[in-house]
């Protein structure tokens, strides 16, 4: 089954299963933290969009935690840009819908939750085919920001 296949496949169970709890444990990803040993103290997330775990959960106690938040805003070469963002501060609608900080303050997370459609058999993220976050993750790494738990 190719990206594509995969992509249709679950974006059709996820609209089936909208009203069923999706939620990410905390404590969890604080233990990995630890376990690494990552001290960022700036956690890049995302606005939920299309049936997505909501990431903002997750943010507002990263924030309780004295933690800087950040979220992408999409630029107009295909490009993004995380912005710093405080849960009690408003959003804007992006013209693919999706909300964005207003802020022009950008924060290069050290820490970073990407949404995802679902992942391959190899662990490969599958995402919604735009490259977003490919061409993001591809450069920070010249940053050597780390990017990975595993």
């Amino acid at each position: 089954m190719n990206k594509s296949e995969i992509r249709k496949k679950i974006l059709k169970k996820r609209r089936q299963n909208r009203n069923k709890d999706l939620s990410i444990n905390f404590k969890n990803i604080i233990k990995i933290l630890r376990k690494k040993k990552i001290n960022g103290n700036i956690v890049g997330g995302y606005y939920p969009y299309n049936y997505e775990v909501d990431a903002i959960e997750i943010l507002k106690k990263f924030e309780y935690k004295n933690y800087q938040i950040s979220l992408p805003k999409i630029k107009n070469n295909s490009q993004m840009d995380f912005f710093h963002w405080s849960t009690n501060e408003p959003l804007m609608i992006n013209k693919h819908g999706i909300p964005e900080p207003v802020s022009e303050k950008i924060k290069i997370p050290n820490i970073l939750l990407v949404p995802l459609v679902a992942y391959d058999l190899n662990f490969n993220r599958v995402g919604y085919g735009g490259g977003f976050y490919d061409r993001y993750i591809k450069k920070i790494k010249k940053k050597k920001i780390l990017l990975q738990l595993d």
